[in-house]
C-alpha cells in the first residue's frame, strides 16, 4: 500500500480543513430550516428542485405548489420567449404507466409517446414534450412547448435538475410571508401564483403532474 510521506500529509491537511470550512460557511449563510419551511408554504422542501439551461432564467413569480405538496417553477428565455417548466410531485413513472400520464402541467393532449433515454423518459404529446425522471416516491418533470424549446435543450435542463440545497432554497423561495402555498398571514396581493392553476377562469388545479398511472 502506498503511504503518503508525513511531511506531505501535514501540508495537505490545511487544504482539506479549508475545503470543509468553506462548505460549513456556505451552510451557515443559509436561513434556518424553520424559516425555509415557512417560506415554502404548502410545498415540501424535499420536493423543491432547481435546474439550469443556457439562456433561461427563473421566473420568480412562477414558483408555486402543485398537487398537495409538490413544487413547480418556470424558466424563461428572454431571447426566444421559450419557457421550461420544472415540476416535482409525488407519484411514480415506469414503462407500464408512462403512456397513461399526460405531458406537462397543461395536459399535452392526444396520445403520449414514451421513449427511454438513458435514465430519463422522453415523452411527447401534441405540441408538448418533456423529460421525466422517477425517484423513490416522486417524479421530476421538465416540460416545454415543442415548437419553442428543442429536445436537446430540454434534456440538458432535465439532467441539471437537482434537489435544492439550503442556499438555493433561499434564492428560489419567496421572501418571508409569501410562501409558495400562501402561508398564514399572507395577503392575496403577496401570494405567488400557484404553478398548477389554470391561466383563466375558476377551474380546479391541475393535479395530474407527477400522478401515478
Amino acid at each position: 500500500m502506498t503511504r503518503i510521506p508525513r511531511v506531505l500529509a501535514v501540508l495537505l491537511l490545511p487544504v482539506v480543513l479549508g475545503a470543509c470550512g468553506a462548505e460549513t460557511a456556505t451552510d451557515a449563510d443559509a436561513p434556518p430550516q424553520a424559516e425555509l419551511k415557512a417560506r415554502a408554504g404548502e410545498s415540501a422542501l424535499e420536493l423543491i428542485y432547481v435546474t439550469e439551461a443556457p439562456g433561461y432564467d427563473l421566473a420568480r413569480q412562477s414558483v408555486g405548489v402543485i398537487g398537495n405538496d409538490g413544487f413547480s417553477a418556470t424558466y424563461v428565455s428572454a431571447a426566444s420567449g421559450g419557457q421550461i417548466q420544472l415540476a416535482v410531485d409525488r407519484g411514480k413513472l415506469d414503462a407500464a404507466s408512462c403512456a397513461k400520464q399526460s405531458v406537462g402541467s397543461g395536459g399535452g393532449g392526444g396520445d403520449v409517446a414514451c421513449e427511454r433515454d438513458g435514465d430519463l423518459w422522453y415523452r411527447a404529446a401534441a405540441d408538448a414534450h418533456e423529460y421525466a425522471r422517477a425517484y423513490e416516491g416522486h417524479v421530476v418533470r421538465v416540460s416545454a412547448d415543442a415548437d419553442r424549446v428543442d429536445r436537446e435543450t430540454l434534456r440538458r435542463a432535465a439532467e441539471k435538475a437537482h434537489r435544492a440545497g439550503a442556499k438555493e432554497l433561499d434564492e428560489v423561495l419567496p421572501a418571508t410571508g409569501g410562501g409558495s402555498g400562501g402561508g398564514p398571514g399572507t395577503g392575496v396581493d403577496e401570494m405567488p401564483e400557484r404553478g398548477d392553476l389554470p391561466p383563466v377562469g375558476d377551474g380546479a388545479p391541475h393535479n395530474d403532474v407527477g400522478a401515478s398511472g
